[in-house]
């Protein structure tokens, strides 16, 4: 039976999950709190009512803590340059320095090229690039520092290049474009503090049933079958937050591959 183990691998570590409020950001921070670490959840969502979507970021903490883990949440709205860098401190006064970095959030908009609101597109591209980014700038100094870091961001098959015959149906290509934008970011980054010992890498998840997945009503009868357990999601952050930074970093893995690769099956979330 699943559990909170406070001896686990990651005890000890403070670890920041953006987007934790319900879905894949959710399921990571539980996951990482089963293993020990003290863990910041992050969101817009702190209490019922304040969105539109299930969960909430005192949800999160209270699933966590029931099962014995330690969480506390500091909301947050990541479009926000005040509001990141008090994420950070805040988090940094909660448990002490960030050692594993988690860039879940996003926000999205299926609009088609030909009509996309710019004012849409820069809120894309603030929450999902350069808020990843400019946390990573906010925890880095005192990674490097302690020689010691890890770094995961969430990506999406939508970074991949359409292939003929191509689908008509619109929509997706600036989702496309920040996701695409994200990854570059991460082998980037990893190369640049690889001499320090931290891990950069990326988790691209696939189709997996969350809320946010359901509004957009991407899970089909022609789909279902792509579906990927929020498990395997969870299981491949926590794999990679306490892997070598020497050999597992610069990677864009899917779950479950990656899971396979490594022989390991995820565990269930308590």
């Amino acid at each position: 039976m699943a559990g909170v183990n406070p001896n686990g691998a990651l005890k000890g570590k403070t670890a920041l999950v953006t987007g934790a409020s319900r879905g894949i950001g959710e399921a990571i921070a539980v996951r990482l709190a089963m293993e020990g670490a003290k863990v910041v959840v992050s969101a817009r969502t702190a209490e019922e009512g304040e969105s539109k979507l299930p969960g909430t970021l005192h949800g999160t903490v209270n699933r966590i803590r029931a099962a014995g883990g330690e969480a506390t949440a500091v909301k947050a709205d990541l479009s926000v340059e005040a509001d990141r860098v008090r994420l950070v401190d805040e988090a940094v006064a909660a448990y002490g320095p960030v050692d594993i970095l988690v860039n879940d959030a996003a926000v999205t908009f299926f609009i088609p090229v030909e009509t996309f609101p710019k004012k849409r597109f820069d809120l894309m591209f603030e929450v999902q690039v350069w808020a990843p980014l400019h946390l990573s700038q906010l925890v880095l100094p005192s990674m490097r520092e302690r020689r010691q870091g890890w770094i995961t961001n969430i990506s999406s098959g939508a970074a991949i290049h359409p292939q003929q015959p191509y689908n008509r149906r619109g929509g997706g290509t600036i989702y496309g474009m920040c996701k695409a934008a994200l990854e570059r970011f991460s082998t980037g980054l990893a190369s640049e503090v690889y001499d320090d010992n931290i891990a950069v890498n990326v988790i691209s998840p696939g189709l997996v049933d969350t809320p946010g997945v359901a509004v957009h009503g991407l899970i089909t009868e022609a789909t279902r079958s792509r579906v990927t357990p929020i498990e395997y999601i969870a299981e491949a952050v926590y794999q990679l937050s306490k892997g070598d930074p020497k050999t597992m970093t610069g990677r864009i893995d899917h779950a479950a591959p990656m899971l396979q690769e490594l022989g390991i099956k995820p565990a269930e979330l308590v």
